[in-house]
């Protein structure tokens, strides 16, 4: 399988595919999860003649279940050795929920200072504040992440079951087409990664304060948002980062779930491919 080593010592996969000198876009993916969860969208854009790559973050799908490093600095670090081992450059970099906080800190940390970066995309991201505090009364209360800690430790099998068949792709809203291989394939790339990888992402993507990321962030950015997304309410999540950016623009979606770029890839696919193309 194709890896990187990065500084610590950790094997980070990745895919890269498409011509090597078409414009690269690159794809971070949301907890649990794996790359494999960017199926829709990497087909898509190397179907559009792109170069597309995407990694398993540290811990997720197949990279190396290390024991320590699962916070957003160490997501971010990682990230930048793909791209450097691949040396890419004039990037497009999109990421998903927790892979939107990662995008966040590799674009400020990073991608702009080594100029790199051409555009970000954040997707129903975690970005800038998840966790509920006194100055983001719009926020989730730790009681919410210290259940997802609970059924992780409990049953890791059944919670990884339970979160797609309910909120994250609204199956559970009345009504809703529900997808059993969506679910099944949610629940397999969670189970492929590492627990102490997910039970220690749980503070990294709830309690990582990225406001002075969007703040330092000055490419053109993207934000999209589902307003039905029952895992990071929109208030709290795209309506705030929006007023961090510099240069950002803001679409949501009436009706679309937190899962949207898997249910409505039609839908996203053509808004991304639009944004990139601007």
């Amino acid at each position: 399988m194709p890896t990187i080593l990065t500084a610590d010592g950790t094997d980070i996969f990745f895919k890269d595919w498409g011509p090597k000198d078409a414009q690269p876009i690159m794809f971070h993916h949301g907890w649990p999860l794996s790359s494999d969860d960017w199926d829709a969208q990497m087909l898509f854009f190397v179907g559009q003649g792109f170069r597309v790559i995407a990694h398993d973050r540290r811990g997720h799908g197949r990279s190396a279940q290390v024991s320590d490093g699962h916070d957003m600095d160490h997501y971010a670090a990682d990230a930048a050795a793909v791209v450097e081992a691949l040396d890419l450059r004039n990037v497009v970099h999109i990421g998903h929920s927790t892979g939107g906080g990662e995008v966040a800190r590799y674009v400020a940390q990073y991608g702009q200072p080594a100029g790199r970066v051409a555009k970000a995309v954040l997707v129903s991201a975690v970005t800038p504040l998840m966790l509920k505090t006194d100055a983001n009364p719009e926020g989730t209360p730790m009681e919410v992440f210290d259940g997802f800690r609970n059924g992780l430790a409990a049953n890791r099998a059944q919670f990884f079951r339970d979160v797609p068949a309910g909120p994250f792709y609204g199956f559970n809203r009345e009504g809703a087409a529900v997808q059993e291989g969506v679910i099944q394939n949610w629940w397999r790339q969670g189970m492929t990664g590492s627990a102490k990888a997910h039970y220690d992402g749980i503070k990294a993507f709830s309690e990582t304060d990225q406001t002075e990321d969007l703040r330092a962030i000055t490419v053109p950015t993207l934000v999209l948002h589902g307003e039905d997304d029952q895992v990071v309410p929109i208030d709290a999540a795209a309506r705030k980062a929006i007023t961090l950016l510099r240069n950002g623009t803001l679409k949501t979606y009436p009706g679309f779930s937190h899962g949207m770029l898997t249910v409505n890839a039609d839908v996203l696919n053509k808004d991304l491919l639009d944004f990139v193309k601007a």
